[in-house]
């Protein structure tokens, strides 16, 4: 092949995808360990956002990350893609004191939204025009969603709601349509200049992308490149309009709220809540395994952070509870990067923030492998090499005890109302 790209979730797919409209004379293969969005890409919460982790790089990447959702859609559009995509924006609320005085902070001089009138009905657009996050006080908030005790919120327009697994599988199908390859049930073994070595045979390749995100560890040479931390989700049975009325969750607006051990929710096109978080441990030494997706004590958690957010769900059924690892890198920085000389590039460590990030990350290494210059190739997550994390034991005690007192500080601003 012309490329081989190892991984078929939203970046190696977006890669394939862009490579191929750009150049249908490339020879494109994507080799996958299981099936197509196997991994995060396939098991998220479902928000394409513009949000990115890291503060002194937001205001460059927010530009593009915002015009790549709207390039999601328009793909979705082209390709026939249904994935219940609905822009209507994210609200995070503040629910306690402390989360206030905290979101309020960060946004010192951001304008009050004017959210007048009836919410509009589900699936519906947010209003065109301001695309900055605003803040909301409590009685807009709540035109938005009813959360009992919620003080405000900020409200960021620069978001949708869609269903994962729908968006990559149709990803898969449209890759292949233009004329990739895509090669499900064939792990990669081992990355080197030039191939792909697999269980059976090799790739050979000018280009190779390596796309693994929270299952990079599992490659030689990589251990240390990308912690696997355990993201979990549960999801009701469909509410009835009564439910959905008594929340007054009418949009497709996303969810969060500003604790720090991250909790997210939609509702889904299909009238569900769906509501996942973080909580579960790191495992020594960078392990995945089935059995971490699954962990009843944090989807009890999920399931009584869905009581108290939304009581009329509060008896809700239950009949979806799924988990799966994410990519963290040491710098806590997402990245993109291809060495012309080597042909290796990477992306990735989007710590639960992907879905936008993956098809922004793909395009730039498109444009990048052409060799092709654009202004996604000059933003400021192009790089050459990232940190690694630290050896073990100290990665393990290092993970864990921040879990822990991010759990902690959460319990004791509950308790205290202060900061």
């Amino acid at each position: 092949a012309d490329v081989c790209i190892v991984g078929a979730g939203f970046t190696g797919l977006w890669t394939a995808y862009h490579l191929r409209r750009a150049d249908p004379t490339l020879r494109v293969a994507v080799v996958e360990r299981e099936t197509a969005g196997f991994g995060a890409s396939g098991r998220n919460g479902g928000w394409c956002s513009a949000l990115f982790p890291v503060q002194s790089m937001a205001p460059a990447m927010r530009a593009a990350l915002s015009a790549t959702i709207d390039d999601i859609d328009a793909a979705c559009h082209a390709e026939g893609i249904d994935c219940d995509l609905a822009k209507a924006g994210s609200l995070e609320l503040a629910t306690t004191a402390a989360q206030l005085t905290r979101l309020r902070a960060a946004l010192p001089a951001a304008p009050a939204a004017a959210i007048t009138g009836p919410s509009a009905p589900a699936g519906e657009s947010a209003p065109t025009g301001e695309s900055a996050p605003r803040w909301l006080d409590a009685d807009q908030a709540a035109r938005l969603i009813r959360v009992p005790g919620a003080l405000g919120g900020i409200l960021d327009p620069q978001c949708a709601a869609l269903h994962p697994l729908k968006l990559v599988r149709g990803l898969a199908a449209a890759v292949q349509h233009h004329g990739a390859e895509l090669f499900e049930h064939s792990p990669a073994q081992r990355i080197e200049p030039g191939r792909v070595v697999l269980a059976d045979g090799e790739i050979q390749a000018s280009a190779i992308v390596r796309a693994t995100e929270g299952y990079t560890a599992a490659l030689p040479g990589l251990r240390r490149d990308l912690v696997p931390l355990y993201s979990l989700i549960i999801a009701t049975e469909p509410l009835p309009e009564s439910v959905w009325a008594e929340i007054g969750w009418n949009r497709r607006v996303t969810l969060s709220d500003g604790r720090r051990l991250v909790v997210h929710a939609q509702r889904s096109a299909d009238g569900r809540i769906v509501l996942g978080g973080r909580g579960a441990p790191y495992h020594f030494g960078s392990r995945t395994s089935p059995a971490f997706d699954s962990s009843p004590a944090v989807f009890e958690h999920l399931r009584r952070t869905l009581a108290t957010l939304f009581p009329a769900a509060a008896n809700a059924r239950i009949t979806h509870r799924w988990g799966g690892p994410l990519g963290v890198p040491r710098g806590w920085t997402p990245g993109v990067s291809f060495d012309p000389d080597t042909g290796l590039a990477w992306a990735g460590g989007y710590i639960g923030d992907g879905v936008t990030a993956a098809a922004l990350a793909g395009r730039t290494l498109a444009d990048l492998i052409r060799g092709h210059r654009s202004p996604r190739t000059e933003l400021p997550w192009v790089v050459n090499h990232r940190r690694p994390w630290e050896p073990e034991p100290a990665r393990w005690l290092g993970i864990n005890a921040g879990r822990l007192l991010a759990a902690a500080t959460d319990a004791r601003e509950n308790r205290t109302g202060r900061p």
